[in-house]
């Protein structure tokens, strides 16, 4: 096993045989890593974390400390990483908390960018990039393959739509729709659909088509929810895309949507 000398390593900790350590990392009791997972240099692990296969953890990396929740009286919560991840130089990811989950979680190929702060009870979808400086809130939702820029703050219990994009040096402070583009320093607004990862992720022309229009009826309109969800019922043919939208503006959510 490539474990450099200097490193410190509990014996309770479950590394599989082909983990590689780097040297002054710190490797707690509670903490299992999988195969061919890379543990670079000066990283700390500790809490009940949990890392699959073939991540790439770079130098002063910090996982699975204790929230930052004036609330947190040291229950027993857990950070997951998923596999075949990237996380680079000097990001945070803290562990749960009672109050949510318990858990933190990171998807599979998740690409997170350095300095970038994954607050407790975050919940990240696979294919999620999370670009340099980042700061979620605790409880946030980013869900699959969405693209948050640099220096982008996430207000706590947020939720950002799959294969939404969020510009760089924005606020955001209520829910992100799916498949839309956000952007603004004094609070993100949507500016329609975010027709090039659609495209890239290789989207029908038919479904972007039906997105643009879901975006016109719901968010340019004026109508009300109830009225805007009526309208795309008897304008817009039921395909996944369009059905997935209406779930997540139709829910509930703690911050409200983004509009």
């Amino acid at each position: 096993m490539p474990i450099h000398p200097t490193a410190i390593i509990s014996p309770k900790a479950e590394l599989a045989e082909d983990v590689t350590v780097g040297a002054y990392s710190i490797i707690g009791p509670d903490v299992s890593i999988g195969s061919a997972t890379v543990v670079g240099p000066h990283i700390v692990i500790e809490g009940k974390t949990t890392i699959g296969e073939n991540n790439r953890i770079y130098p002063f990396v910090s996982l699975g400390l204790s929230p930052q929740d004036i609330t947190y009286a040291g229950e027993e919560t857990r950070v997951i990483i998923g596999n075949n991840n990237i996380i680079r130089e000097n990001v945070t990811i803290h562990r749960g908390t009672a109050r949510g989950e318990g858990i933190t979680r990171i998807g599979n190929g998740v690409f997170v960018m350095a300095y970038a702060h994954v607050a407790h009870d975050c919940q990240i979808g696979d294919g999620v990039l999370l670009a340099n400086a980042v700061t979620l809130g605790g409880h946030v939702e980013v869900r699959e393959f969405a693209v948050i820029g640099g220096i982008v703050a996430v207000h706590q219990f947020v939720r950002v739509g799959e294969y939404s994009c969020i510009g760089g040096f924005s606020a955001v402070r209520m829910d992100i729709a799916p498949y839309m583009l956000a952007t603004g320093a004094q609070g993100a607004k949507l500016y329609g659909a975010n027709l090039i990862g659609l495209k890239r992720n290789g989207f029908s022309e038919k479904s972007i088509r039906a997105i643009k229009k879901f975006y016109r009826i719901f968010f340019r309109s004026g109508l009300t929810l109830k009225e805007a969800v009526q309208k795309v019922r008897e304008e817009i043919e039921p395909l996944p895309e369009v059905e997935k939208l209406i779930e997540f503006v139709a829910f509930s959510s703690h911050r409200g949507l983004t509009r």
